[in-house]
């Protein structure tokens, strides 16, 4: 049962009033399954209170709708007296309150209000719906039932006039444009009365489409190249190909090469490099001796006569011998930087006009180890003879460093254009 705010059934509050007076409230020769139950008992009304309370807030707060919702599906499972009336007085008032507006709305006879009054007749019908799935319905004597309504006149008629509304509103302001958020609000208008029309109008695709080439902005992105390093167009293409999601909104365009050489741009990013320091190439060779004993075979034990020594059974008695081996490995370690700075530049091109500097920078560098051995390899460690394994590279030429750091340097570029895109509109 639902327990409504503020209200209890008779017969739980006698019920609950029984309680207290044969004293199952705690003291101190009250029985601790007594008061177990009693607490058990009170947690539960609790529990009831604020379940209930929750469809009780919503009416005070107006929100009739997730009312019938939360209702409907709850009487789908299991009718309910409480809930059925729960229903009907949120379902009464959310009519009410649409048929109100919609009465507001047609007296203040404004062709922009036709959007709202679809939307209003609308939700009417998608409450009936809602509604119609449990009703009639009679509960503990109560029978709530609700005279149908087709409400699709009202909206082919709104909808109609609503598409009429948007598309002129959208057409002047597209033949009446000015600047680009002109061109973007048309676009939204026109956008709005298609949705509406149902192929009312036969060139409304085409105006879509012009308001929103209009009404894009188009960037163009290009490397700049300042420092004495020349590079190759498709190194300094790779520098700028990363992702552009984020950048901007629905109405920036990124370009990354002139497409269209009559194409007019909004905005220019500039990526200048300033600075590439490429080091020269580094090589360093450390030696490290590594010694070892390893077995050189026996000799035979001599007594003072010069004779050979026998043990108790009669066998010569001998001795292994040991040498030292000795080899020497040369590592050789090779080394070598990038370092990149830079800035991006946002430009204006309407009017023109430098709108933000960003620094950015980034390096890398190459780094390899290799080994050689003079002497005899047994002497050397199982790591140092795998050092020996590994040969001596050919240093990356200066375009190779840059293009090794490209994987750096992207992000720091797309990041430097990315904490200054509110300036791209």
């Amino acid at each position: 049962m639902m327990i409504k705010a503020g209200f209890m059934p008779a017969f739980f509050v006698e019920n609950l009033w029984e309680l207290f007076l044969h004293g199952d409230v705690y003291t101190s020769d009250t029985p601790k399954f007594t008061t177990m139950r009693t607490f058990t008992i009170l947690f539960i009304v609790s529990l009831l209170i604020a379940g209930c309370g929750s469809t009780t807030k919503s009416l005070q707060q107006g929100n009739y709708d997730a009312v019938v919702n939360k209702t409907v599906k709850k009487l789908i499972k299991k009718p309910n007296a409480d809930d059925a009336a729960e229903m009907d007085r949120a379902y009464r008032l959310a009519n009410e309150r649409d048929w109100e507006r919609i009465k507001y709305l047609k007296t203040e006879n404004n062709p922009d209000n036709y959007d709202e009054i679809f939307s209003r007749y609308n939700m009417l019908k998608e409450r009936q719906r809602q509604v119609r799935t449990v009703t009639p319905l009679t509960v503990e004597g109560t029978t709530y039932s609700y005279e149908y309504v087709d409400y699709d006149a009202e909206m082919i008629a709104s909808k109609r006039k609503a598409a009429d509304f948007f598309y002129n509103n959208g057409k002047g302001l597209l033949d009446n444009a000015l600047q680009k958020g002109d061109y973007r609000d048309a676009y939204y208008q026109l956008v709005k009365a298609s949705e509406y029309s149902g192929g009312q109008f036969e060139n409304i695709d085409a105006l879509i489409y012009d308001a929103r080439m209009k009404g894009m902005s188009r960037v163009i992105v290009e490397v700049n190249n300042l420092s004495p390093l020349q590079l190759p167009p498709m190194v300094e293409e790779d520098l700028i190909s990363f992702d552009t999601r984020g950048l901007g909104n629905e109405w920036v365009e990124y370009h990354f090469k002139h497409v269209d050489e009559n194409a007019i741009y909004d905005y220019a990013i500039l990526v200048k490099l300033m600075s590439i320091l490429v080091s020269p190439d580094d090589v360093k060779d450390t030696d490290q001796i590594f010694t070892k004993k390893i077995s050189d075979g026996f000799e035979y034990v001599l007594d003072a006569n010069g004779n050979v020594m026998e043990d108790t059974a009669g066998n010569d008695i001998k001795l292994q011998k040991f040498k030292e081996i000795t080899c020497t490995l040369i590592e050789t370690r090779q080394f070598k930087t990038v370092e990149i700075r830079g800035e991006v530049e946002i430009l204006s091109m309407n009017p023109d006009r430098l709108i933000q500097k960003e620094p950015f920078g980034a390096s890398n560098q190459f780094e390899h180890s290799s080994a050689r051995s003079i002497g005899d390899e047994g002497a050397l460690t199982e790591e140092a003879f795998n050092m020996t394994q590994v040969e001596k590279l050919p240093f990356p030429s200066d375009v190779d460093m840059v293009m090794m750091c490209a994987e750096t340097i992207k992000p720091a570029i797309r990041n430097a254009i990315y904490a200054n895109r509110q300036y791209i509109q």
